[in-house]
């Protein structure tokens, strides 16, 4: 074994007999700007609205429920697809989520959601991991359209404004305080085990 790995070492180590060290770099640097095209392409794919509706799960179930929010259709023209909420914009972030998202398409895989009742009893499930998620990070994908500082208070409702200014001044407060139910259904709350 040991006189095996040596041989390979050896192998990367002697200089190419065919190909130039100036070849061999541009052909590495080629091939990482490939896949790292190819990386984002297929990363960009997955965040399209197109992508996430493909499974019968997320069209008949959360899709529909989002066709009647202030986020799919509104007096501005601005819509939300899901991965405006679900997936942060910066690269970190989003590769993390990704990776988490991996989860879910196991339960994709597994049928885990594949029918309405299914979906019904792992709704309160699923909302409280993404309530969890979002108060952990602050609302960070609310506050790329939603910001405190850009808030004309004046121009809200009495009670919104109130609220607004409130969270704003205290700072202890994010998005998914006071916004569950949004953008989907609420689940039933009765026998609630996780403190909302």
């Amino acid at each position: 074994m040991k006189r095996l790995l040596k041989r390979y070492w050896d192998l990367l180590r002697r200089p190419s007999v065919h190909f130039s060290l100036g070849f061999l770099t541009l052909g590495g640097f080629i091939a990482g700007i490939i896949f790292w095209g190819g990386f984002n392409t297929a990363m960009e794919a997955t965040n399209s609205e197109t992508f996430c509706i493909g499974c019968h799960e997320m069209y008949a179930n959360p899709y529909q429920e989002l066709q009647r929010t202030i986020h799919y259709s509104n007096r501005s023209g601005i819509r939300a697809i899901c991965s405006d909420c679900h997936v942060p914009h910066e690269w970190t972030h989003k590769i993390a989520r990704k990776m988490q998202a991996s989860k879910e398409v196991w339960g994709w895989v597994f049928g885990t959601i594949d029918t309405e009742e299914k979906y019904e009893e792992k709704r309160l499930e699923l909302a409280q991991r993404e309530w969890h998620r979002l108060k952990a990070n602050d609302s960070r994908e609310c506050r790329n359209c939603h910001q405190f500082e850009s808030m004309d208070f004046t121009m809200q409702e009495r009670r919104a404004a109130r609220a607004h200014s409130t969270a704003l001044s205290e700072g202890d407060k994010t998005c998914i305080d006071c916004h569950k139910g949004i953008a989907h259904e609420l689940p039933d709350m009765a026998g609630a085990a996780i403190p909302q």
